[in-house]
């Protein structure tokens, strides 16, 4: 946008100071230097091309003033140079203090090849060149600083996206884990369970194979809807699932409703509810399971657990993160051979008690 507004100025620079083709030739030398300048700066890297750059118009700027006669070239030398010292890594207050004296001490030595009166030369060699300079230079500074916060928030904005990714990869690992891992521990026990029974009660077998079949049908089916964001958990369905997988494998099982489940968290719910599933069946000797459900919130309770500090398990683990970015709260205790998981998400009940 601004390149053309540098092409003007430029232009209008050579045609006011030079007296012949020859000295626009030099002039334009430091009008194009400017514009490489500004353009490697708008691009980043200016410091790549700031020594030529630099040394073209420092050179203009004294055939201006000195054989020219001409007191507008500054406008190369002070362009280049509020580019390239803001960019410095260290000593910019030295190198613009450098820059401001080159100006000023090139425009006054006007004076000793000029017999113009001193105030005029001053004015137009020295004050303004040098006033100019350092309104430009100055400015540079903030607006430096203006870009380095617009890179860093285009820098934050990447590695929130690289985050989000990031996290979205996990929720996925966690629903696939939900799905296949709990179907893949539950085909190994009914699988087990017909190899007993295939001697014994062979129709028993083949309805265990038939359940086996369904549950693996089921779960291609689940992954399939995972890969497409379709699937959702149906509470009711996860708790006939558990009772059936309690029963099979000879865990007493009891379910107690004190109310109507809402509608909002019964997902969420039936998140818990098969991850503590699974981990019963993996984890615990249980002989009994108690599982009760209020309105927003469930708590599963079992024997069986070990005697010994909680267990590190990487399933609820991931679960209590899921839960926590729902507003929830994952509870897990173990007490006298007891292990007590409970989720409760109370914003659910707010918004359904709103909502009445």
């Amino acid at each position: 946008m601004f390149v053309p507004l540098f092409v003007v100025v430029g232009a209008v620079v050579v045609v006011v100071d030079a007296r012949s083709w020859w000295q626009a030739v030099v002039l334009s030398a430091g009008v194009v230097a400017t514009l490489v300048a500004f353009v490697r700066w708008a691009a980043g890297d200016v410091l790549r091309v700031a020594l030529a750059c630099l040394v073209v118009t420092a050179a203009v700027w004294p055939f201006s003033v000195l054989v020219v006669g001409g007191g507008a070239a500054f406008f190369g030398i002070s362009c280049v140079g509020a580019f390239v010292i803001p960019q410095l890594s260290r000593r910019r207050g030295w190198a613009a203090a450098a820059l401001v004296g080159y100006v000023a001490a090139v425009g006054a030595a006007r004076l000793l090849v000029s017999h113009e009166d001193v105030p005029d030369v001053l004015i137009r060699y020295v004050l303004i060149p040098t006033g100019v300079t350092v309104v430009l230079t100055g400015l540079m500074f903030p607006n430096k600083r203006f870009y380095d916060v617009v890179a860093e928030l285009e820098e934050a904005r990447e590695r929130e996206a690289e985050l989000a990714v990031a996290r979205e990869r996990v929720r996925f690992a966690s629903d696939l884990h939900d799905i296949q891992g709990h179907t893949l521990h539950v085909v190994k026990l009914k699988t087990a369970l017909a190899q007993k029974l295939v001697d014994s009660d062979a129709e028993r077998a083949k309805q265990e194979l038939r359940e086996i079949h369904a549950l693996v049908s089921d779960t291609i089916t689940q992954t399939k809807e995972l890969a497409y964001a379709q699937r959702r958990l149906n509470l009711s369905a996860e708790l006939e699932n558990a009772r059936n997988l309690f029963e099979a494998a000879g865990i007493d099982v009891r379910i107690k409703r004190e109310a109507d489940v809402d509608p909002g968290a019964s997902e969420l719910l039936g998140q818990v509810l098969r991850e503590t599933t699974t981990n019963i069946l993996r984890h615990a000797q249980a002989t009994q399971v108690r599982i009760t459900l209020s309105e927003s919130s469930i708590s599963i309770v079992n024997d069986g657990a070990q005697q010994a500090p909680l267990p590190e398990l990487r399933g609820l683990a991931a679960l209590e993160q899921r839960v926590a970015a729902d507003g929830g709260e994952l509870t897990v205790e173990q007490d006298n051979g007891q292990f007590r998981t409970a989720a409760a998400f109370p914003h659910q009940r707010s918004k359904a008690e709103g909502n009445r």
